[in-house]
């Protein structure tokens, strides 16, 4: 069952925190996961929030640590000291120490990691953190099993027994040459129905997926996705063995990357949270503003252009609107879905067959929407020529929006430009005055004004 935070609940630990009532507050917290202890601490004030973390062991609060906002995280570890810090370190992986790490000041990391107990536990965190985090190496654990290929079974078992005891999830079982480089993977089923005397290189699987430390993180997500992966190992430029990535750390890559192409689309500039400035909100969001205006502008000199067809033709400027948000629909459509196709990997370049069908779709879509149009006006009044007008203009329009919305992503992707932003603003301003450009154009064609 999922638990929720109430009033009263937080009413009772701000009590406990008031009397400093320890006991009573491991008591209440202890049993409860620390995904939630985390989201409490999210709901109270600093000085509550460090109270209670203090509070705890640091079993606990290194993965409370992990779940906090990191605007907390921050002020939290900013009230400890580098000993208190390090005891937190002590009890995470390497990815999620480093990661901690990573948030530190310069000389806050060199004194944190001097005060870690386990040396071999700091040698593996300071490796991890010369890698770009949003690298394969930056995502990677140290955390693994791996055996020789020229041990026997009985020997790898024992061995196996002895890793075993710093890892606390076991995917995948490596296997290695003299150099450590990787050779594949021993299946659990082949090593324990096998004679002890065995030797590794006769039962391992030679295929096996791996991903090398300089691969960006978000084609490691797609290759685990693509392959149903729970893990995959990385490799270094020899092809030795140095780190595992595991679902839980992909599985965030996928969520950050879902939420920048979200706001992307939507025409923010960089990452925001709500909790950020009111300067740092304006920031990220006016850019787009500002741009949207400025090429409205032309869509306005437009219309200006244009005022003496609107007092001969008056319903021409009444269908603008309809006109404007129709090619900025077809667009968001049309590039949407290329964004998409890139992203999981069903679209990697230009596609004269993919191409073909998304202007086969505007253009029966745009037929449609015309003769709709055109018996309407016809309707309502009586006026053909305009009608035609309009009505071939929205299929010129919604062809133009097809193809604006497909081919840009496809531009902005081959030249390492994020395509998410070609589905925000820059297609529906970009489609709206170049809408405009045409309905008049042709409207002047047909009706000769």
């Amino acid at each position: 069952m999922e638990f929720k935070i109430s009033k009263a609940f937080i009413s009772e630990l701000e009590q406990l925190i008031q009397t400093q009532n320890d006991p009573q507050l491991e008591v209440v917290l202890n049993d409860m996961h620390h995904a939630d202890i985390a989201e409490i601490l999210d709901e109270l004030d600093f000085d509550d929030a460090t109270y209670i973390f203090r509070v705890l062991d640091s079993e606990k609060t290194s993965e409370i640590l992990l779940e906090l906002e990191d605007d907390l995280r921050e002020n939290i570890l900013s009230r400890l000291s580098p000993k208190e810090i390090a005891e937190e370190i002590d009890e995470l992986n390497t990815d999620d120490a480093a990661d901690i790490i990573a948030e530190l000041s310069k000389s806050r990391k060199e004194e944190v990691i001097s005060e870690l107990l386990d040396v071999e536990h700091a040698k593996d965190i300071v490796d991890l953190l010369r890698y770009d985090e949003d690298t394969a190496g930056g995502l990677m654990g140290k955390e693994l099993i791996k055996v020789n290929e020229n041990w026997s079974v009985l020997t790898c078992v024992k061995e196996m027994r002895l890793q075993a005891e710093n890892v606390s999830k076991v995917y995948s079982v490596y296997v290695v040459d003299d150099e450590n480089r990787l050779k594949g993977r021993l299946s659990l089923k082949d090593l324990l129905t096998t004679s002890t005397k065995t030797h590794i290189s006769d039962i391992y699987i030679r295929k096996i997926n791996f991903v090398s430390v300089d691969i960006e993180d978000v084609e490691v997500a797609r290759i685990m996705q693509k392959y149903d992966l729970d893990a995959i190992p990385v490799v270094d430029e020899m092809g030795c063995l140095v780190g595992l990535i595991t679902i839980d750390d992909v599985i965030d890559v996928i969520k950050d990357e879902a939420d920048q192409d979200y706001q992307l689309a939507a025409g923010i500039t960089q990452d925001i949270e709500t909790n950020d400035s009111i300067f740092e909100l304006t920031k990220a969001r006016l850019p787009w503003l500002i741009i949207g205006m400025l090429i409205e502008i032309v869509a306005s000199f437009v219309l200006k252009t244009n005022q003496g067809a609107f007092q001969k033709y008056s319903t021409l400027i009444i269908f603008v609107p309809l006109l404007s948000a129709t090619a900025g629909n077809i667009g968001v459509q049309a590039s949407a879905i290329v964004v998409q196709g890139l992203a999981n990997g069903t679209l990697k370049e230009f596609s004269r067959q993919y191409f073909s069908k998304e202007i086969a779709v505007a253009m029966i879509s745009g037929t449609i929407i015309s003769l709709f149009l055109f018996s309407y006006h016809s309707f309502m009044y009586q006026q053909y020529q305009v009608g035609l007008a309009i009505s071939i203009s929205i299929i010129v329009v919604i062809l133009f929006a097809a193809t604006l919305g497909t081919l840009v992503p496809l531009f902005l992707h081959k030249n390492k430009i994020d395509p998410a932003i070609a589905t925000g603003p820059f297609i529906t301003t970009t489609n709206d005055v170049f809408g405009i450009i045409l309905y008049f154009g042709i409207a002047q064609l047909i009706l000769g004004y």
